[in-house]
């Protein structure tokens, strides 16, 4: 939901809430900037009748000079200094009142006399009868609240007691565990399911399943059961990945092998899907899909980036299940086939996939509503398709990427200019030259208007930040430990936004070599703000993390040697005494950008 306040003093809010995340901009005039140290922040909640100022991390170095690790203090005292500012701790379907009180003075004697400006907001409701649901994970193991809460321990560390290991499960799942679970309860006696997923190691959903087939839930299951190998980063080979380990909890939570169709044609590919569909009533009526990127595996409910995606449309459920009945003949070249059969066979599931469902051509093709795309496929159209909603954007596009940024990205964004559309994007590991690769590496950056955050953590104390751990750490995933979701918004604030989310990577394997699903959803702002909120929240978590990494391997000259402990990323942590924090939001500056998506937002619902 999008909202606006008065304008009051020079000063006027913009705000866009999600599920759990509000982000605001603030504009202000060269007249309301001066002499201004920031903004406290009060927020009321009506429901609970609770009024109080918001919390800071960031501090007076005047007033704190040495402040700690757990340090917490009130923006009351140290104030924001960010026209750009979210609340991660929003609740679902709440109206909320902000109150900003700009501050000016000094940090020891505070001036609060300037009038505050107030904005209304309302978040979305978690679960609704709406087209679309939309669940997202912390995905943030590495950050300062794990930290706080259960000291970088693991969930399932032994001196935490249980009541513990549960609570710091579900802080790192949020709801994606819980609504994953609630999808498959839904279904009764009579009703079906079926599953098809990469990785199908995750015992709660595999006992929940089990339930439903006890009560009479006609569920069939599609798992990959090739032999692909994976080696993870610390050298432990997987030779039958994920195949041993989807048979394992299968045979432990009782599903019966009847119900289950394995997945081992085309053994070279992935069969990379992760989704349900909901069949309603003794006529058996395709009704709802579960989709998005979660691998059912502790890993990609507690650990890395995931959203779980819940669709109440019958056509696209009608298109899943007609995509689950081609794969359950695990069709495509087998084992002993000769390479023209193998290559026959392969072209045939091809062009049954693309059967299914029209995949448009260009953007000005993309229907309003839903368009599911599955693969394999023939040719990279659709891989184009995505590369044009990228580079093509009015305003801005998010994209994650959980195995680096393909070349067609690359070709078409190198020649993006930097007053072009802004490209945010949120990255596994850092985008940087592979020295075992014969390919010339082409650097995007900001010079094309494109930012990039990674995958990073604070591995030492700064300051009153206090060292991470990750999820990799906690054993929670070893292969992709930080960003694994697969969503792409283009103007994702504009009017007719555009999101794309499923299983597939953004690649040319994932469109014309592994069994994959997305969805292509036009003009629904309600799940354009949801997508957007929460790539906000997790580009800046991993954005301000890549930032301390990557100056810390800066050298620093030598007559400035750094001080003991302190990095130039440290030194930002610390408010700035005076007014100059604002000379960061000037024309051309990332801030500025970033601000700009808010004040140039369209569709308002309150205060428009």
């Amino acid at each position: 939901m999008r909202s606006k306040s008065r304008k009051t003093d020079g000063f006027q809010a913009f705000a866009v809430s999600g599920i759990n995340t509000i982000s605001f901009g603030i504009a202000a005039t060269p007249e309301a900037r001066k002499d201004l140290l920031g903004f406290a922040v009060e927020r009321f909640d009506p429901t609970e009748n609770e009024r109080y100022i918001m919390p800071g991390f960031k501090v007076f170095r005047s007033v704190i000079p040495n402040p700690g690790s757990g340090l917490c203090v009130t923006t009351w005292e140290h104030p924001v200094q960010s026209f750009v500012w979210d609340d991660f701790t929003a609740k679902p379907d709440r109206e909320y009142e902000y109150t900003f009180f700009p501050l000016r003075g000094t940090p020891r004697n505070l001036d609060r006399s300037a009038q505050p400006f107030k904005i209304a907001v309302h978040t979305e409701p978690l679960y609704s009868k709406l087209e679309h649901d939309v669940f997202f994970n912390r995905g943030v193991a590495s950050s300062q609240a794990y930290n706080r809460r259960f000291g970088n321990k693991k969930p399932n560390d032994p001196s935490l007691t249980k009541e513990q290991q549960e609570a710091a499960k579900q802080w790192l799942s949020r709801d994606l565990d819980d609504a994953l679970l609630k999808f498959i309860k839904q279904a009764k006696e009579g009703d079906g399911l079926r599953c098809c997923f990469y990785e199908f190691r995750y015992a709660p959903a595999a006992e929940e399943l089990k339930k439903a087939i006890d009560r009479g839930v006609d569920v069939r299951i599609i798992v990959d059961a090739k032999e692909n190998g994976r080696t993870d980063r610390d050298g432990t080979e997987h030779a039958a990945f994920p195949r041993t380990d989807n048979l394992e909890v299968i045979k432990k939570a009782g599903i019966p092998r009847n119900r289950v169709v394995l997945r081992k044609a085309r053994a070279a590919n992935i069969q990379h899907n992760k989704f349900m569909v909901l069949l309603k009533g003794q006529r058996q009526r395709p009704a709802e899909v579960w989709t998005g990127s979660t691998n059912l595996s502790q890993g990609g409910i507690h650990g890395q980036t995931n959203v779980g995606h819940w669709v109440r449309n019958e056509d696209v459920a009608e298109r899943f299940n007609a995509y689950w009945e081609l794969l359950r003949a695990d069709p495509g070249g087998q084992d002993g086939d000769d390479a023209a059969t193998s290559k026959r066979k392969n072209a045939e599931l091809k062009a049954e996939v693309q059967a299914l469902t029209e995949v448009p051509a260009t953007i000005e093709e993309i229907p309003q509503g839903v368009t599911p795309v599955f693969s394999p496929r023939s040719g990279l159209k659709v891989l184009d398709l995505y590369v044009s909603l990228v580079d093509s954007a009015a305003v801005s596009s998010c994209i994650t990427l959980a195995f680096g940024i393909s070349a067609v990205f690359k070709e078409q964004l190198k020649n993006n200019p930097p007053d072009g559309n802004i490209v945010l994007m949120l990255l596994e590991k850092e985008d940087r030259p592979n020295p075992r690769s014969t390919k010339p590496f082409i650097p995007i950056n900001a010079r094309n208007n494109v930012y990039k955050a990674w995958g990073s953590f604070l591995r030492d104390p700064v300051y009153q930040w206090a060292k991470e751990t990750n999820a990799r750490a906690l054993e929670l995933n070893s292969h992709v430990a930080y960003v694994h979701s697969k969503f792409l918004l283009m103007d994702p604030l504009g009017d007719d936004p555009i999101v794309v989310t499923g299983s597939a990577n953004f690649s040319a394997p994932s469109t014309d070599s592994n069994d994959e699903n997305m969805l292509i959803i036009r003009g629904d702002r309600r799940v354009a703000d949801i997508y957007f909120t929460e790539f906000n929240r997790l580009f800046n978590h991993y954005y301000f993390r890549a930032v301390t990494e990557a100056t810390s391997r800066r050298p620093r000259p030598a007559a400035a040697p750094a001080p003991a402990g302190t990095s130039a990323a440290a030194e930002s942590l610390f408010l700035n005494e005076k007014d100059v924090w604002t000379e960061k939001y000037q024309p051309g500056k990332l801030k500025q950008k970033r601000l700009d998506l808010y004040t140039g937002m369209e569709g308002f619902t309150n205060g428009g």
